[in-house]
């Protein structure tokens, strides 16, 4: 099977980026510049124990998505424990809203944001009693 085993976010301003995810979700960032022949950062994105895999932000090599443009490629959902408090932080270091806080009823607590890069991105909060 092909298995998802790694990320890469491309980003314009890799500082910018690496304070948003880093305040956001509490990612820490390597060098890993060296390897890729351009600035490119390994993030971690938690413990090896935990269930999820780790990624990248690489410096965009193209022109950022415009404002109001439909998805075009993959958007990576962030599991969270308290969806109100994380996008506090998203809204607080930059980030917008791109499909406001919904209920899958059931099962979670979902919505999009848009980073400090323009990229399109979810959260998601497990909540039994979700509706």
């Amino acid at each position: 099977m092909g298995r998802l085993v790694h990320f890469e976010i491309h980003v314009n301003d890799m500082e910018r980026a690496k304070k948003f995810y880093g305040e956001v979700f509490g990612w820490s960032f390597q060098d890993w510049s060296d390897y890729a022949g351009m600035p490119y950062f390994g993030a971690v994105t938690g413990n090896e124990d935990e269930l999820g895999i780790n990624g990248a932000l690489m410096q965009r090599q193209g022109s950022s998505p415009e404002p109001n443009q439909a998805l075009n490629g993959f958007a990576c959902t962030m599991g969270v424990e308290n969806y109100d408090i994380t996008e506090a932080k998203i809204l607080k270091n930059g980030g917008t809203v791109a499909m406001p806080k919904y209920a899958l009823p059931g099962m979670a607590w979902q919505g999009y944001y848009i980073d400090t890069e323009g990229n399109i991105f979810g959260i998601h909060q497990p909540d039994k009693n979700a509706k």
